[in-house]
């Protein structure tokens, strides 16, 4: 078995004395796992950080064996590792792509949404609400997409300022009624208006992040969800 492809690096660990087991996230094998022979060596380790792209190479003798990796860099992303809130970022979609999409499961338009994200993360000021948009589309790609549209019990597609915890569709002032404290404020950011003040960064990740929960329970076994995400929230609240 053998094919070539272009993939993200999410993870690295060492395995034996010179080799690594790299994970990567790839445009048309999503999520593949496999070994570098020489991958913890001076030379090969700089070049497998997270968030890497990469032209990979992968072989073994039958599909279901982890199979090894030859590599090739095509662009660093060395540059978030200056920039604590950026780093911050990187971890948090690396974390949630390794617990949330099933191995060698092909996702091609997240894979797209993500090297954008990561491009993004060293060039665009404005990226934290890029990332919102892409745990949007994570949740997507998990069958569960948001439906902002119009409003859930009257139909209105204006005023919609309210989501439903229970079914991810916004729901109108008109249409809350007496159940406004028991629905999730919907920030204008996540319908894509306007930039992402903090209170609608703080508002749009709950909304997300109660969804992620709920979608990926039963992959987290009643833990919470990557602590890099919380991790990059707790930094995003503190700016």
């Amino acid at each position: 078995m053998e094919w070539r492809d272009e993939g993200v690096l999410l993870s690295m660990r060492t395995h034996g004395e010179s080799a690594a087991i790299i994970e990567v996230f790839t445009a048309a094998h999503g999520r593949h796992s496999g070994v570098v022979r020489g991958g913890a060596s001076r030379k090969v380790a700089p070049i497998l950080q997270p968030g890497a792209q990469l032209a990979v190479e992968w072989r073994a003798r039958l599909d279901d064996h982890i199979g090894t990796y030859t590599v090739e860099p095509l662009r660093s992303r060395a540059g978030v590792l200056g920039d604590r809130l950026a780093l911050a970022g990187l971890n948090a979609v690396c974390a949630l792509i390794h617990v949330a999409l099933p191995e060698r499961e092909p996702h091609a338009a997240l894979w797209q949404a993500t090297v954008g994200l990561l491009d993004a993360l060293q060039s665009v000021p404005d990226w934290p609400a890029d990332y919102l948009r892409w745990e949007m589309r994570l949740l997507e790609e998990l069958g569960f997409g948001l439906d902002l549209t119009r409003c859930a019990v009257t139909g209105a597609r204006d005023g919609l300022d309210f989501v439903s915890p229970r079914t991810g569709r916004a729901v109108s002032r008109a249409g809350a009624g007496d159940w406004a404290d028991r629905l999730f404020p919907l920030p204008a950011c996540l319908m894509g208006q306007g930039p992402a003040d903090p209170r609608q960064m703080a508002e749009g990740l709950a909304i997300t992040g109660h969804f992620l929960n709920r979608e990926l329970a039963p992959v987290l076994g009643g833990r919470p969800l990557p602590e890099a995400r919380a991790r990059l929230i707790d930094l995003l609240a503190r700016l």
